[in-house]
């Protein structure tokens, strides 16, 4: 159907149209990247640490993503919705005290999300944290995902392959 003058109440809207020239306005949130963790992660009981390794399943529309870093592209800056996934296995039912979910931005902590056990029998053999937000990000930002883990029986704790993850996308405004 081709439309030669456009009046509101003549356009059928069940209507199928083919266009020939371009369509503005549209996009897709790209850039957009996800990984999730390949392998599990010991951390060091009480530390904060960088989640590396976020290899499986990953995607990445402009090669942003090395599996640990996500740095934005040149001319990208804009809004971005990012979501960090982190699951402490504490080996014993009873053993999870505190898990903490921080997403970096250059180097620094700019959200996080916490887990935390007020004593008694609360205490947790497997907790998933998730932290999310959307953020201000320029070219050459940095984000990365960083866990805290407590274990109540002092051991170190591990980061839980296939259910940790990190992931972002632009926003189009």
């Amino acid at each position: 159907m081709a439309i030669d003058k456009i009046q509101s109440e003549s356009i059928n809207l069940a209507d199928n149209f083919a266009f020939t020239g371009t369509v503005s306005g549209t996009g897709a949130n790209t850039p957009y990247f996800y990984g999730e963790l390949a392998s599990n992660q010991t951390l060091t009981r009480g530390s904060f640490t960088k989640v590396t390794g976020l290899t499986n399943d990953e995607l990445d529309s402009a090669s942003a993503f090395n599996g640990t870093t996500f740095t934005v592209p040149s001319g990208q800056g804009g809004k971005y919705y990012l979501e960090g996934v982190v699951t402490g296995d504490y080996g014993s039912p009873g053993d999870g005290e505190n898990t903490v979910a921080l997403i970096y931005k250059n180097g620094s902590e700019i959200k996080s999300a916490k887990w935390q056990t007020h004593g008694g029998n609360q205490d947790e053999k497997e907790i998933t944290v998730v932290v999310s937000g959307l953020f201000n990000l320029s070219a050459s930002d940095t984000i990365e995902l960083y866990a805290y883990l407590l274990d109540a029986s002092g051991d170190n704790a591990v980061v839980q392959a296939d259910r940790t993850s990190l992931m972002g996308y632009k926003i189009i405004e």
